[in-house]
């Protein structure tokens, strides 16, 4: 059956390798990203079926304008995938509040209207499909990543309550735990930890988490956003999805340790990591 999707955060990375599958599968896939032109070649690549909108899901005036659109041209919404987020890293104490607030921005609040808008559609269709992009920090924790992590692991709580909110007019709700992927994730990261202060009383971290970062190019330490891709497109069409989808890189293995071995052996490791 063909669906009528909605993907953010289209632009790069797992997003936009999701908006090509989907489309190449035969639906109907609205690609949304503040980038416009960096989504020019995406109708190409899918053999069609993806439409690119402008829109940065923190403005409430995109979110609305992008649904009003899909709803004109199509009739219905059938799936919201919110995948636009990034992450900000640094000490809590370098950090600013402002910040942080745009942080939670992003990854939740904007994200969470974007979510209000498609859903009197969904109720009044009598089904349709909510996939948050949420992270496996969305469950463990790392140093330099609080406000981050922060907002998955509110994601996760946020997503569960409107899974038993919306199931009794059928829409469904699932998350996506990614761990390390390919992407240009790490690269906005590192530059922003450049710009913090040199005499940071947590300059130790900082260094020892770069050279974490900063791999040998010969070790496979992430996966590539085309097979998390796949995933993507099985939470949105499955026709009985997953509550939850665990995929890529150390996804599996931290969320382990920190559940089945405890807070003690799983900050051990990290300590470990970050001497």
């Amino acid at each position: 059956m063909v669906k009528v999707i909605l993907i953010t955060g289209a632009s790069t990375g797992i997003g936009r390798e999701a908006a090509i599958l989907l489309g190449k599968q035969g639906h109907r896939v609205y690609a949304g990203a503040r980038r416009l032109e960096r989504m020019a070649d995406l109708a190409e690549r899918a053999g069609g079926g993806v439409t690119a909108v402008e829109m940065d899901v923190t403005k409430a005036g995109d979110n609305e304008r992008v649904v009003e659109q899909i709803i004109r041209n199509e009739g219905r919404i059938d799936v919201l995938i919110n995948n636009a987020g990034f992450g900000l890293y640094g000490p809590i104490e370098d950090l600013s509040i402002d910040d942080a607030r745009y942080q939670f921005e992003v990854n939740l609040f904007g994200l969470a209207q974007l979510t209000q808008l498609v859903l009197p559609h969904m109720r009044a269709q009598g089904s349709g499909r909510i996939v948050n992009v949420s992270s496996m920090v969305g469950k463990v924790f790392m140093p330099l990543a609080a406000w981050y992590d922060a907002t998955k692991h509110a994601l996760e709580g946020w997503s569960d309550c409107l899974r038993l909110e919306t199931a009794p007019f059928g829409i469904q709700v699932v998350l996506i735990e990614p761990g390390a992927i390919k992407t240009e994730f790490d690269d906005v990261r590192m530059a922003q930890l450049e710009t913090l202060p040199a005499d940071s009383a947590y300059r130790s971290q900082i260094d020892a988490f770069k050279l974490l970062v900063d791999a040998p190019p010969d070790l496979d330490r992430q996966t590539p956003p085309e097979v998390v891709a796949r995933v993507y497109a099985k939470a949105a069409t499955a026709r009985r999805p997953r509550r939850r989808y665990v995929t890529g890189k150390y996804a599996r293995s931290w969320m382990f340790v920190r559940r089945w071995l405890g807070d003690g052996a799983y900050e051990l490791i990290l300590r470990r990591a970050y001497r």
